[in-house]
């Protein structure tokens, strides 16, 4: 495993070399090329989304936002620990575009610092992008259910506009529910509606 040179103090290594551990990889900060995730202790750079990738995202926040429970936050675009693996192995981190995680977890970040954890995530929200399809429905799939996160949501924006949810089932892993493309209702993880047709307005 290839250790972090020491770096001058206030500055952070813009590109590591080497398989990295989560703690290392969140050293990193902010990269300067951007957008980064963690899989089995390598950096994968993403593009920057598109509009209406983003506007979908705000819009899916604002009419959660007023539905969360009180021991429940929403976040977007952070960076999550899988916890995969143990500490000093080379980790996964994958960056979603939301996150429902317990209100907790922003009291132990503030005080012990590090990142989300995986264990702390109810909710995962991946917003297609056209270089993502198949990261999103196959990769992160299966990193998600082995990382235990109760309940991922799958958003594909061509038209017409759908949400898939899809929940953990013990051994099967995610168990997909038809896609919706007018309003979502669900009680699990809390009681929601979501207008899938009004994400992209």
């Amino acid at each position: 495993m290839t250790a972090l040179p020491d770096q001058p103090q206030g500055r952070l290594p813009a590109v590591a070399t080497g398989l990295l551990t989560v703690a290392q990889y969140a050293a990193l900060g902010e990269t300067e090329d951007g957008y980064t995730e963690l899989v089995e202790g390598r950096l994968i750079m993403s593009p920057s989304p598109l509009v209406d990738h983003n506007v979908a995202g705000f819009n899916l926040g604002m009419q959660l936002a007023g539905q969360l429970p009180d021991d429940l936050l929403l976040i977007p675009d952070m960076d999550v620990d899988l916890e995969l693996v143990p500490p000093d192995q080379p980790g996964f981190v994958r960056r979603p575009d939301l996150i429902v995680a317990q209100r907790s977890a922003r009291k132990r970040q503030n005080t012990e610092g590090g990142l989300i954890k995986a264990s702390e995530v109810v909710l995962v929200v991946e917003i297609l992008s056209p270089s993502s399809r198949r990261t999103d429905y196959r990769a992160k799939r299966d990193e998600y259910a082995d990382a235990g996160i109760p309940f991922y949501w799958i958003i594909d924006l061509d038209e017409p506009v759908s949400l898939a949810p899809l929940h953990l089932a013990g051994d099967f892993g995610y168990q997909e529910a038809p896609a919706e493309t007018g309003t979502y209702e669900a009680v699990e993880p809390f009681p929601l509606k979501v207008q899938v047709d009004r994400l992209t307005d």
